[in-house]
Formats: structure tokens, sequence, C-alpha cells
């Protein structure tokens, strides 16, 4: 009898996708240590590193990443401002950033320019991945300080009856309003967050509408005001 043939081999089922990293540090060696603590995680990968904000945006641009973990002080362009150029270039991007500034300036700064989670380097080890991790799930990760300082911030506004007119925009107006004020038209922004010019009129009317202003003059004005650009 001829031999029986030999059955094909079944590949091994893929696991997930991991997590996609763009890390940028202007330190090597901090570079290494923090992906040493990453690449040993199998759902988590670093694809890209950035030694300045300035080459972060370049390598996001290029690059398709799914976080980016930024240092806050940074030559050339710092961890706040390259943070709010991939929130513009990347609405979708998820960012952390990765300091070693305990401080509720840098925090508040961070948390408004756009990333959604603040971890100090003394204990990347203990808590990095776990942030990687809550901001891919879209939920924000903070120091237990920072969640006390919040907390502090939030009270004080209250006992001082301030009202943030921040509060009334929605996360995309606040998109739309940052690149109307940069000075893009309706058909830029409308390409840069994948949706109709249509759509974009109707934010602006709603901002124009909502923090009582009249035209892109004002807009922009209140953007500076509330440090979503720079001046």
């Amino acid at each position: 009898m001829p031999p029986e043939p030999t059955p094909a081999l079944t590949p091994a089922t893929a696991g997930p996708t991991p997590i996609r990293i763009l890390l940028a540090d202007d330190h090597a060696l901090v570079r290494r240590g923090v992906r040493l603590i990453l690449d040993r995680e199998p759902d988590l990968q670093v694809v890209a590193e950035a030694g300045d904000g300035a080459e972060a945006v370049e390598e996001a641009r290029k690059q398709d990443i799914d976080l980016a973990i930024l240092d806050i002080a940074m030559p050339r362009m710092t961890g706040l401002q390259a943070t709010r150029e991939l929130s513009a270039l990347k609405p979708d991007l998820r960012i952390l950033m990765l300091t070693m500034h305990d401080n509720e300036q840098y925090l508040f700064q961070a948390l408004k320019a756009g990333a959604c989670g603040y971890v100090l380097k003394s204990v990347a080890d203990r808590d990095l991945v776990a942030a990687c991790r809550a901001a891919m799930r879209n939920e924000p990760f903070l120091y237990p300080g920072a969640v006390t300082a919040l907390i502090r911030n939030y009270l004080d506004r209250v006992r001082h009856g301030e009202e943030d007119a921040d509060r009334l925009l929605t996360p995309r107006e606040e998109e739309v309003l940052k690149l109307v004020a940069e000075g893009h038209s309706s058909k830029e922004i409308a390409e840069m967050l994948f949706i109709s010019v249509k759509t974009v009129h109707r934010h602006r009317a709603n901002l124009l509408h909502k923090l009582g202003l009249r035209d892109r003059l004002e807009l922009t004005r209140y953007a500076i005001r509330s440090g979503l650009i720079e001046p």
C-alpha cells in the first residue's frame, strides 16, 4: 500500500496584534530602559523611537502607531507641545506622559494638551505597563498624587464658584477650535478629522454660540487663553 500522505501542519492561531508604541525621550539610556519594560510584554511593542518632540511628530507621520509615550522636557519641541501636535495630527492616538516631574502645573497642562495618562519615571517599572493598557481601553491613568491634585483643584474651583467655559465644549469641539485657531480651512479640518465640511461648519457654529463669540479672530484669542495653541 502506498504511504499515507503527511497531514499538513496547521498554523498556530495568531494572537492579538500588539499595541504599537512610539517612545520619545532625549536620553537614550532612558529609552532603552523603558523599552525593556515594554517589550517583555506580549501585547506591547515599541515600533519607533524619538529623541525630541519634533522627531516624535515626524515618526508619527511615518509610522502606524496606537500609543505615544512622551517625556515632558525635551529639546526643540517639548512633550507638551508634541502632545498638542499629535492630538491634531492623529485624534485617535493615545498619549501618555512619562516624566520625572511630580508637578501639578505640568500635570494639568498635559491633560489639557490631550494626554490620557501621567506616569512618573521613578515608578515606571510598576505603573507604565498598566498605564499603556488603560490608555488603549480609553481610560485615564494617573499616579495617586495626581488624583489628589485634580480633586483639590476641582474642590477649589467649586469653593470659589468658578465656572470654566471649557467644560461646555465636547472633545471634538475643542479639536475643531484648535484647528480653526491655527488657521486651517474648513476643508482642511474636515480632512484632518475625517469628518464632512458640513460637520465642521456645525461645530464652528456651536463654538461661537456656546462661547458667545463672533468670528475666527475671537475664537483664536479664546484658544490662546485656554492654552489650546501657543500665542
